[in-house]
Parts: structure tokens; C-alpha cells; sequence
């Protein structure tokens, strides 16, 4: 629907000038997604700088029956942020830092605080915020609520929906609810700032996050080791955990073909051992004891080599060394966007499961998609591997791209098959609605449905997501 002129002049009457836009220049950033799958389009930009901005906003596209997109750092990878067509209101002028507190080791923070932000107030004061992810520059506190960010600390610190002790949000009708609480406990019936986090802006605009803070560890260690097969790191994984007493804060599967593209399109990387493995494991471990984490990692590392089971291995010896190896991590997605059209899966398997799942995945895309190139890498410590299907070298990209929905749908088969989800941590947006839809029962979609319908009757947030 077409926003009446009346709506804009009295959103422009409430933003005031600094707090609004229409230019083509000014909108173009945010109208399209890094990877270029999604573009959209808007006729207003709200730009508002407090949460009573916000909640004019929103109170007078309600009253107006007009949808709102929201939008944070833009960093989503399923289109969920992009606008086709409704009012864009973006939370990037939400940027206080409100509170941080050492006896509640808790922070306070904006919907427009860059995740980097938080970091660094947290570590000003000798605190952690553990929420890692590799946009941590540009993704926002309220992004990250909304989508349920995962990242690499989840084996040891949990989601963001573990890491949330309160929320401020306006609701679809206008109003401001203020749930920023400080509370490990809270038994008081249901848990809203639960419903909030996840729900991809369809149940409110979260405006400012209550977090949880951590003690920074004494010591530190990082490793990457060569393995034959995911089975191999399956079982170093659980010899770690057992062997480390809980100090594995990082284990990340990565294989051959995701690293040499990012050893081939990623400027400065290069390969840290003498020859190609199959599979690799970036592993990190983390002790609130002074060379701990060091000792714990040599022993752990010496006994993978002398069984057989790690067949080569470097440790970083300084935090640059560290940044390095992560970097061969955090550089898959960017190595390989030059490769041509993706089929791009996030998906959540038991742990156990882990293997299998990357087994019968690519025996059958091998078959559908005969000459395609399989990366398979992401968090093992938690379950959550990223499987993308590229087209062949030299192939076309509207050939590959062609066979995306009916090849996801055989890879978002097995998955759910061996008791996982089409979705660990990107969310659903545009990308994915659809498909999650599949793999529910009537009950569960009737009661999600119900949900949304009692806080927002009209669906104007984000109304083309979820259900």
C-alpha cells in the first residue's frame, strides 16, 4: 500500500529534519544485501533518534494501516531487512551505550550500537561481551536480538537469546514496552522479551538490549589442525571438551575447497601448513588460569598427532598469529562470492549428526548438480554447518541458480531428516518463510500464527516474514 502524503508530512513533522529521508543516495545502502540476492524499495526512510521516536513512527503507520520494515546494520543474509515497498525505519541512530554495570555485570545498550561498540565498552572495564561474529563492525544490538545471532562462542556462551537478560521494544500498536531488567530470575508467567528475540521485527521494533557481561579470561590459545574427515573432528571434539574440563570456547570445521577459495579471492591469506588436508578445525581454548588454556592445548594437540588422529597442526603464538588463522574462517562467504551463483544453506544438526549430514548432503547435490563445488564449514562445537552448493568452474550462473529451490529442498531434507533445522542462526526473511513452513506441523504454525495475530492484527511489521 502506498503511504498517503498526510502520513509522510507527519512523519517528517515528528523525525524532524535530521530524522528522515527520501534521497536516492541516502536510501541506496539500504536497499540492497551484501551478497546482491535482495533489492527492494521504499518511498521513506525514518531515521529515528530515541525509542519515542520510534514509537510516533510506528503508532502512525498502525493508525494508517501502513507497513513498516525495520532495518539495523544491514549485515542479514536472508533478505528479512530488505523493504519491498513499505516505510524503511532504521535503527541506526539508536547508538547510546545507556549503562554498564560491574556488580550486574551487565551492559545497556542501543538498537543501533555496533556489536564491535559493545565489545569495547565491555573490555574498557575488564568484561566480555562474548557474542562473536564476523560482522561484529557493522552488525547492530537490535539485528542481532531480532535474528537470534549465533557466531563462534555459542559452544561455551549459547545464542543471543541466552545472552539477553532484558529488552525495551515498541510494539505494532505504538507502544513502548520497557522490559530492560537485570534479572538472572524472573518466574513471573511468560517470558516476552523471549518472543522478541527472534521474531525478525514481526512483533515489535527492539529498541535497546539489556546484556550479559563476562569476566575476560587469563589465558588464551588457538589452533588450527588438519584431520582426514568430519568423523575425525567429530571425535577430537569430544576428547577436548573431556580433556580441557569446559575451556573449548571455539571449534570450527572448515574444508578443502572453502579454504582454497579464500587463499585464491581474499587478498594477504595464505595457507599456514606445508601441504593440502581435506578437512581442517580451527579450535580455541580459553581458562580463567594464567597459561592454562596454552598448557591445556599442547597436551591436547600432542595427543591428536602421536594417535594419528590430527595429521598436522600450527599454533598462533601471538594475538596476530590468532587473527590470522580466524581469518581463513571468517573469510569464507567473502572467498566465495567471486565464484559465482550459490545455493547457500544454514542449517543446525544434532552434533552427532554432524558427518552424516555432510555425507549424504553432498552425495546427493553431487547427483542433482553434477560438477558443483561443496564448501561445508561452520560451528561443529554447536552443530551449525554452513553448506553451500557453487556452481561448476566455467558454468552458468542462471543454469545454477535455476535448480537452487529444488536442490535446497533436497539438502533442508536431510537436515530435518536427521532431527535438525533449515536455520541455525541467519533466520528465515525472504529467503527461507516459505520452506520453514514445510517442516512444521499444523499445531506449531497455528499457535506461531496466533501469536502474531494478537500483537499484530493488521501484520504491518515486516509483513512478507515469518508466519
Amino acid at each position: 500500500m502506498i503511504p498517503p502524503p498526510d502520513l509522510l508530512l507527519r512523519l517528517q513533522a515528528v523525525l524532524g529534519p535530521e530524522g528522515w529521508s527520501t534521497e536516492a543516495d541516502r536510501l541506496a545502502p539500504k536497499l540492497v544485501e551484501w551478497r546482491d540476492r535482495w533489492s527492494g524499495h521504499t518511498p521513506f526512510l525514518a531515521l529515528p533518534g530515541t525509542t519515542d521516536e520510534v514509537a510516533a513512527v510506528v503508532g502512525l503507520c498502525a493508525a494508517a494501516g501502513i507497513a513498516i520494515t525495520p532495518q539495523g546494520g544491514n549485515t542479514g543474509l536472508v533478505g528479512g531487512q530488505i523493504p519491498q515497498g513499505e516505510i524503511l525505519l532504521s535503527t541506526e541512530r539508536l547508538t547510546r551505550i545507556r549503562d554498564l554495570n560491574l556488580f550486574d555485570d551487565v551492559i545497556v545498550a542501543e538498537a543501533g550500537v555496533s556489536l564491535a561498540a559493545v565489545q569495547a565498552a565491555a573490555l574498557a572495564q575488564d568484561r566480555r561481551f562474548p557474542l562473536d561474529l564476523a560482522s561484529q563492525g557493522s552488525a547492530t544490538i537490535g539485528g542481532i536480538v531480532s535474528t537470534n545471532a549465533g557466531g563462534t562462542a555459542v559452544l561455551r556462551y549459547g545464542t543471543t537469546r541466552d545472552l539477553v537478560l532484558g529488552l525495551e521494544a515498541v510494539l505494532p500498536n505504538g507502544e513502548i514496552w520497557n522490559g530492560l531488567k537485570r534479572l538472572r530470575k524472573d518466574n513471573t508467567g511468560y517470558d516476552l522479551k523471549q518472543l522478541l528475540i527472534g521474531a525478525e521485527g514481526t512483533l515489535g521494533v527492539v529498541t535497546a538490549a539489556s546484556l550479559k557481561l563476562f569476566p575476560v579470561l587469563a589465558s588464551r590459545a588457538t589452533a588450527l589442525m588438519a584431520v582426514d574427515s568430519p568423523e575425525i573432528a567429530l571425535s577430537l571434539l569430544v576428547r577436548a571438551r573431556a580433556a580441557t574440563g569446559g575451556e573449548v570456547e571455539a571449534f570450527e570445521l572448515m574444508g578443502r575447497q572453502g579454504l582454497e577459495f579464500v587463499l585464491k579471492n581474499i587478498p594477504g591469506q595464505r595457507d599456514p601448513l606445508d601441504r593440502p588436508h581435506p578437512w581442517y578445525v580451527l579450535v580455541e581454548l580459553a581458562s580463567g588460569d594464567p597459561g592454562a588454556a596454552e598448557a591445556g592445548l599442547d597436551r591436547f594437540l600432542a595427543e591428536g598427532l602421536e594417535a594419528g588422529r590430527i595429521r598436522d597442526a600450527v599454533i598462533a603464538q601471538t594475538r596476530s598469529q590468532a587473527a590470522a588463522l580466524w581469518a581463513l574462517r571468517e573469510n569464507q562467504s567473502p572467498g566465495q562470492k567471486p565464484e559465482g551463483a550459490t545455493w547457500k544453506h544454514d542449517i543446525s544438526v544434532p552434533v552427532s549428526q554432524v558427518p552424516r549430514f555432510i555425507a549424504e548432503a553432498s552425495e546427493a547435490m553431487r547427483a542433482f548438480a553434477p560438477g558443483c563445488r561443496i564448501t561445508a564449514f561452520g560451528h561443529m562445537g554447536d552443530g551449525n554447518i554452513h553448506y553451500d552448493v557453487i556452481r561448476p568452474e566455467g558454468g552458468e550462473d542462471a543454469a545454477h541458480s535455476a535448480g537452487r529451490e529444488a536442490g535446497s529442498r533436497r539438502v533442508h531434507d536431510i537436515a530435518v531428516g536427521l532431527g535438525g533445522s533449515i536455520s541455525a542462526e541467519h533466520g528465515l526473511g525472504m529467503m527461507k518463510t516459505e520452506a520453514a513452513a514445510l517442516y512444521k506441523s499444523p499445531v506449531e504454525l497455528a499457535a506461531l500464527r496466533a501469536i502474531r495475530q494478537s500483537l499484530d492484527p493488521q501484520r504491518i511489521m515486516n509483513p512478507r516474514v515469518l508466519f
